[in-house]
């Protein structure tokens, strides 16, 4: 593990998540109540005795800075580290990163530095849990200069992937973003009697999804980034190497999720809520790590919870419904307020009436969710201030403007960080 370096890419503006990337960047929007988004990865390092990370980092990134700041520590004698490789002008680069290959190529000097053969090369933004020590045995085991990773799908939703065409061998000798005729398919499908063959069970499944996880030789990276101008991997890197390199799959079999739009992160966080989620937080051999923040335990007042995740330090009263959501840190939740579907992120304080920035919200909406509202398929971010017998319930509608109370977005309302609904406000 000491001849590994692992790269986290987390610099990407997150468009697709906006608004909630509006104020950070997207590994460090909060997930499941409790963590943030970049703790998936770094605890999936951390599980696998992989501790030489660094995370390269871009926009909207003090939060993520913070957070990175505050988590991850060790001790003298580990030699470990999470390291923040932060976009910045040198004499050999004065740009921003222009994709994911370019931030490991403004970066190398790290990698190339004495006693490092492997690089990982992870995503800041996906919803999984890896024992990367097996990807490396399959990366060792067959000589490979690249290793990917992949899990096995339907045909029927490769049409959003990377889908690989390999040999007989798990070598990838194809690669074919987002196949959307069946002709493109069928130069792409794989056997399901293959995948059975190597200890996963196909289940129908017939074709190969990239996970945009690679294990490269060290060598064989620098190489790669240092005779080309190539900017992605997934679009450029991966495919170009599979012409010239010797390219290997990994499969994995657990859930795996994207944590791309708003609908697949909204969805991905209510899955974790239910009994059957398809992703386990009750791992002790394999746990999330994230900032302590040593808060109170949660008050439930005569409130009816069901299918949901309460965090800590929240304060629920009487009378309140809370059905199939998840509810983050410090969450105050009013009498009598019904939230179904929905997430709400919490808070990152508590307010007292005798603190000094007290007058500063006169006429507001105190923080939290307010007495009698009504919150339906929404996302609530942080600070937000909920009025009384405010009703959010999108009911079909798709898309929205943004306003100053938010905007709807793949049918889910999002109300951004601090905003405030005033009482009896209806959507």
């Amino acid at each position: 593990m000491k001849r590994l370096v692992v790269l986290v890419l987390g610099g990407g503006r997150g468009t697709r998540l906006y608004p909630l990337t509006k104020y950070r960047s997207k590994p460090a929007v909060p997930i499941a109540g409790e963590y943030r988004l970049i703790d998936v990865p770094l605890s999936n390092c951390l599980n696998s005795g992989l501790n030489r990370i660094y995370v390269l980092t871009q926009f909207n990134s003090v939060s993520l800075h913070r957070h990175i700041r505050n988590t991850y520590n060790f001790d003298q004698f580990s030699k470990g580290f999470v390291e923040i490789l932060a976009a910045q002008q040198t004499n050999d680069h004065s740009n921003w990163y222009q994709g994911t290959a370019d931030a490991v190529r403004q970066n190398l000097r790290y990698v190339e530095e004495p006693g490092i053969e492997y690089v990982l090369i992870l995503s800041g933004d996906q919803l999984y849990r890896m024992d990367y020590r097996d990807m490396i045995a399959t990366h060792e085991r067959s000589g490979a200069d690249v290793t990917i990773a992949a899990v096995p799908v339907h045909s029927y939703q490769a049409s959003g992937l990377g889908i690989m065409r390999l040999d007989d061998n798990g070598r990838v000798i194809g690669f074919l973003e987002k196949p959307q005729t069946e002709e493109e398919l069928n130069h792409v499908r794989v056997s399901p009697e293959w995948i059975d063959a190597h200890g996963i069970s196909s289940r129908g499944r017939d074709c190969l999804a990239s996970m945009g996880i690679y294990l490269f030789n060290r060598d064989t990276l620098v190489q790669v980034l240092e005779k080309t101008n190539y900017q992605d991997f997934g679009r450029e890197i991966f495919p170009a190497s599979i012409r010239t390199r010797h390219v290997q799959v990994h499969l994995f079999d657990g859930y795996w999720e994207d944590i791309g739009t708003i609908r697949s992160f909204f969805e991905a966080n209510l899955g974790l809520a239910t009994a059957e989620s398809p992703f386990e937080l009750l791992l002790p051999n394999a746990p999330i790590f994230t900032h302590p923040r040593f808060l109170p335990p949660t008050r439930v007042d005569g409130a009816a919870i069901r299918n949901s995740l309460v965090a800590d330090g929240c304060v629920i009263e009487a009378g309140a419904t809370i059905e199939n959501s998840v509810i983050g840190l410090r969450s105050l939740i009013g009498r009598d307020a019904v939230i179904r579907n929905s997430i709400i992120m919490g808070n990152d304080f508590y307010e007292k009436p005798d603190a000094e920035d007290w007058e500063s919200s006169a006429g507001s909406p105190d923080l939290g969710i307010g007495p009698a509202a009504h919150i339906e398929n929404a996302i609530i971010d942080k600070n937000c201030r909920i009025g009384q017998k405010v009703r959010i319930v999108p009911g079909n509608r798709q898309a929205s403007e943004e306003t100053c109370y938010g905007m709807i977005r793949d049918g889910v309302f999002v109300a951004p960080k601090g905003t405030v609904l005033p009482d009896g406000w209806t959507l």
